[in-house]
């Protein structure tokens, strides 16, 4: 039991199939290097990575989570919703991700438009052929303008052209939060709010939400984040408990494209315990018997 107390693992992740840097196989490769017994790879609206990392997964002993996050509206705030233990080969759930897919690369091509006529000689194409394994979201933008010596830096494309509300922007379709729970209960899976930290919520409001994501169908709180203030763990913690929700935690690891974020810990000071992962298992389990 003493043993099972000190694995760690990371419950949110993102590889190549969305906007991480490590292809699903290689992020599989860097858990076990870094000592994790689990990992839940949680590509934004994909699943596709899932199957790619399985069989490395499985050659290293390294225990890996089905899972995914879902973009959200809620009153004008982005809010992301986690999933664990999705079935990734449910049709129903796979064609609604599908459909993601197509307003997302639709967004893609008005975005590279909008930049064309800023004047920058940028492509669709181009972005394919330099990330051929990647699925295409603002940060190969970024990079692509940086890196080719277009703009300075990444902090100046968001904050001049791709960020929220900005003349090259051009907002996704997004569902709710509730509909989020659903499509991912349809996917035999169970959804977590992601980062509540960073929904920059006053307490009270936040608490009225969670409820109303609990009567939702929600299943817990990613209570331990990489970007948690002093405290913020401790509040969530609470309020899982005192909502009956479950708790789930991860580093938000995407790589270079998130350099400040490492795989398991965070910005350095990020545990998560194996027994969180335990929890929701027996849950799924008691859920699906």
């Amino acid at each position: 039991m003493e043993h099972l107390q000190e694995k760690t693992i990371d419950l949110h992740t993102h590889s190549t199939e969305s906007d991480g840097t490590y292809t699903p196989e290689g992020l599989m490769r860097y858990a076990k290097e870094s000592g994790l017994s689990a990992i839940a790879l949680t590509d934004h609206d994909a699943v596709s990575g899932v199957k790619k990392a399985q069989p490395v997964a499985e050659g290293l002993g390294l225990e890996l989570i089905p899972g995914i996050e879902l973009s959200t509206d809620y009153e004008g705030k982005e809010i992301h919703i986690l999933g664990y233990f999705i079935d990734v080969d449910h049709p129903e759930f796979l064609r609604k991700l599908e459909e993601f897919v197509d307003c997302r690369e639709h967004r893609n091509e008005k975005m590279a438009m909008l930049l064309q006529q800023e004047g920058f000689p940028i492509t669709m194409e181009e972005l394919f052929r330099e990330n051929p394994d990647s699925v295409i979201t603002r940060a190969h933008f970024a990079r692509y303008l940086v890196e080719h010596g277009l703009v300075k830096d990444r902090e100046t494309v968001f904050k001049k052209y791709l960020g929220d509300g900005c003349r090259c922007y051009v907002p996704r379709e997004k569902i709710t939060p509730f509909e989020a729970i659903r499509l991912i209960q349809m996917g035999g899976g169970m959804a977590f709010f992601a980062h509540p930290v960073l929904c920059h919520m006053d307490h009270g409001r936040l608490r009225a939400f969670i409820r109303s994501l609990k009567d939702a169908g929600l299943s817990g709180i990613e209570a331990i984040y990489s970007m948690n203030g002093a405290g913020d763990e401790r509040n969530f913690l609470k309020m899982a408990e005192e909502f009956g929700l479950l708790v789930s935690g991860g580093s938000d690891f995407h790589g270079h494209n998130k350099p400040q974020i490492k795989l398991g810990v965070g910005k350095g000071n990020l545990r998560v315990p194996y027994g969180v992962l335990e929890k929701i298992r027996e849950r799924h389990q008691e859920i699906t018997a």
